[in-house]
């Protein structure tokens, strides 16, 4: 669902952080000053909210870089590129995860797919949650992978995921960053980002994944309140200048993409071991949450097949395939 033209030339114009008065902006726009008003009190609706103070006049609390198709392909490595099907941008969806599934169903994508929002109306997260998506701030990004021998070769997919998104951080010059069973990316006890696997298809035969990856580069206090747990976002954790969505959305890219082959050919065996590297759990006292029920005990870290090792008070060690992980950071 596109933005309206003046909602999109109006935060253009904005885009740049600085300030720009009402009558510059009605000039610029074609509408009166009270037309302005009305277009910046809806940008609300997109989890923005201008700035005013007399004499100055309006600004965004943060400068946008919009996304640029031609510009993460620029980035992007030729190596990646050469899995690269599509890549769509959109200014506002309801979710990337359900937009490339539904046109998986359909057929419509090849394998390598990739959608890009500004803005979701209904991102998600895991067991359902709502995942927060101001326009223009963050990453909200989803990769098709088809599989062609069946649902059983996508175990592990989550983890493996996460090592590509960690290898392209580090890359990018930002360490100490970590991974939280089963698809939590971390950084110094407090969430970055999350994962998303969404899979459908035969069990022996042609299924397919969509890879759901949510970044946070730039989160309001406003826009977090309620989040749980602790969270972080780019802005706060970067040493230096915050470097620009295009050109991080083409190093996630290089790095899920040159995976997703290996991890095809090999399965998770082939990156366990560098996911136990990142694993921000073990050794911590934690709960793992199952439906209505709960489990205590000691995070042992994870078996070779990626289930979660928890050690209990009586000394046995259970394995666990799926659960929510309350942990204290200490």
């Amino acid at each position: 669902m596109p933005l309206s033209g003046k909602q999109k030339h109006i935060i253009a114009l904005l885009a740049d952080g600085k300030f720009h008065s009402g009558t510059g902006l009605s000039l610029a726009l074609g509408i009166s000053r009270s037309a302005i008003w009305k277009h910046l009190h809806g940008l609300a609706d997109l989890g923005l909210q201008p700035v005013a103070v007399n004499g100055k006049g309006y600004r965004l609390e943060q400068p946008i870089e919009f996304l640029s198709a031609d510009k993460i392909s620029a980035y992007i490595d030729p190596s990646a590129k050469n899995y690269l099907a599509s890549l769509e941008i959109h200014d506002q969806i309801d979710s990337t995860n359900r937009y490339l599934a539904d046109q998986a169903i359909l057929g419509r994508l090849a394998s390598g797919s990739v959608c890009l929002a500004e803005h979701q109306t209904a991102g998600r997260g895991r067991r359902g949650r709502c995942w927060v998506s101001p326009f223009g701030s963050n990453v909200y990004l989803s990769l098709l992978w088809r599989f062609p021998q069946g649902i059983a070769n996508t175990a592990g997919l989550s983890l493996a995921a996460g090592v590509a998104v960690i290898r392209a951080l580090r890359a990018l010059g930002m360490g100490q960053m970590g991974l939280k069973w089963p698809n939590d990316i971390y950084h110094q006890g407090k969430k970055l980002g999350g994962i998303l696997i969404e899979v459908a298809g035969e069990a022996d035969g042609p299924c397919h994944a969509v890879i759901g990856l949510g970044l946070n580069v730039y989160l309001p206090e406003r826009q977090a309140v309620g989040i749980s747990p602790a969270w972080t976002d780019l802005s706060r954790i970067s040493e230096t200048p915050l470097i620009g969505r295009n050109l991080l959305v083409a190093r996630l890219l290089d790095y899920l993409l040159n995976l997703l082959p290996d991890f095809e050919n090999y399965g998770l065996a082939y990156f366990i071991d560098e996911w136990r590297g990142y694993d921000c759990l073990r050794g911590k006292n934690a709960r793992l949450f199952i439906g209505g029920q709960q489990r205590e005990g000691m995070v042992l870290g994870v078996d070779d097949n990626g289930l979660l090792l928890l050690g209990q008070a009586n000394g046995a060690i259970q394995a666990f395939a799926s659960g929510e992980v309350s942990f204290h950071d200490t």
